[in-house]
């Protein structure tokens, strides 16, 4: 089995490693010869899609295309690729156009009548502004009073394209939903923890949710799936206010960190439910047996010390390379080599409980700093 993942940034470093964990070879295409997947996958392929060349040379026969990418000409692009040589597409374009629009997703809640905060200006401060088109924590702003927005935004005509809505504290929650009409697998909800810049800095496994709660959340999840004749992968991501789940948004596309956390949580891998609903129609829906807790978390280490941020600091060091048992880590996707001034991981923790994975992290940042500087060692701890 050979797959072509185009894109090598953060969600092709998640396809491929998942793909590797399956036992699938991949070739990796993108632009960008140092890109953070490349230094993962069986082949690369320095390749940059444009409409007088939509079908990448050199290519070798592969047997399903997954998009980690969210630029829409590319994959425009792909999807005339796939079409011209009859090869199996891992991507629902008609979900994507709906989920990739923060306006269309927020419009989509209120129609299925589906808690989520109240949109601006029938809501109080503090808000939130995100960008219609924007991927992840990208362009988002807080204001936590009229004045700071207003200031910000002195007209309206600048907030076209965005949406405002009030900005709900609260713990985070994820969920992927895989499957076609008819037939929808709801997986593992993992708990979302996020930096200063509103960037997911680490997952864990499994949820930290009452049972109702849980159940309340896949019902929706597999509700919003069916109305949008989902055809593939999509997660939905919610925020805990008052004991209510609201919905935040959908990403009808694979997504990055939470697939990893799942699969050493549960056992399960969306690669490989993707590739065979895909290939065959087919979902496993064998159940997992017992969850593991595991914690997923990005770190960036230097001469400063240790820190753990958001994933976008994964995309800042490539190519990034595979390392089991890491410094006390079960394993970790990392551009550490000896000797390296700076390097970034990400670490991956699974233990038996929620306190074996909380010291096993203790006791890896420990060694991390102890081994690259022993005295800032002492500072921290």
């Amino acid at each position: 089995m050979l797959i072509a993942v185009v894109g090598g940034k953060l969600q092709g470093v998640e396809a491929v490693y998942l793909a590797r964990k399956a036992g699938w070879k991949t070739l990796v295409i993108d632009k960008n010869p140092g890109a953070p997947a490349a230094g993962l996958c069986d082949r690369f392929l320095e390749f940059k899609f444009s409409f007088d060349q939509p079908v990448p040379k050199d290519c070798p026969k592969i047997d399903f295309i997954l998009p980690a990418i969210e630029d829409d000409d590319v994959l425009a692009l792909v999807n005339i690729w796939a079409k011209e040589q009859n090869i199996p597409l891992a991507f629902d374009k008609d979900a994507y156009r709906i989920s990739s629009s923060k306006l269309k997703s927020d419009a989509f809640f209120k129609k299925m009548n589906l808690p989520a905060p109240r949109s601006w200006p029938d809501c109080g401060y503090p808000v939130v502004v995100k960008p219609d088109k924007a991927s992840g924590s990208r362009g988002v702003e807080v204001f936590k009073d009229a004045s700071a927005f207003f200031s910000r935004f002195p007209n309206r005509n600048m907030l076209q394209n965005m949406v405002v809505q009030e900005y709900i504290k609260g713990p985070l929650y994820s969920v992927e939903v895989v499957g076609s009409p008819g037939r929808y697998r709801v997986l593992q909800i993992t708990d979302l923890s996020m930096d200063k810049a509103y960037d997911c800095e680490r997952v864990s496994a499994p949820a930290k949710l009452l049972l109702n709660q849980i159940t309340r959340f896949e019902k929706m999840a597999f509700s919003i799936a069916g109305n949008i004749h989902l055809k593939g992968i999509m997660d939905v991501e919610a925020v805990l206010n008052k004991d209510q789940l609201k919905l935040l948004e959908i990403d009808a596309r694979f997504p990055s960190q939470t697939p990893i956390a799942v699969f050493w949580s549960t056992g399960i891998n969306m690669v490989e439910l993707l590739g065979r609903l895909v290939l065959n129609g087919k979902i496993l829906d064998d159940e997992p047996g017992y969850e593991r807790s595991v914690v997923v978390e990005h770190v960036l280490v230097s001469g400063s010390g240790l820190e753990v941020s958001g994933e976008h600091i994964m995309t800042q060091h490539g190519p990034l390379t595979i390392q089991p048992d890491f410094f006390g880590a079960n394993e970790a996707i990392t551009s550490y080599t000896p000797g390296a001034e700076k390097w970034v991981a990400t670490l991956i923790f699974s233990g038996r409980s929620d306190a074996d994975v909380a010291s096993r992290i203790l006791n890896c940042h420990e060694k991390i700093l102890k081994f690259y500087n022993p005295v800032l060692q002492e500072q921290n701890f």
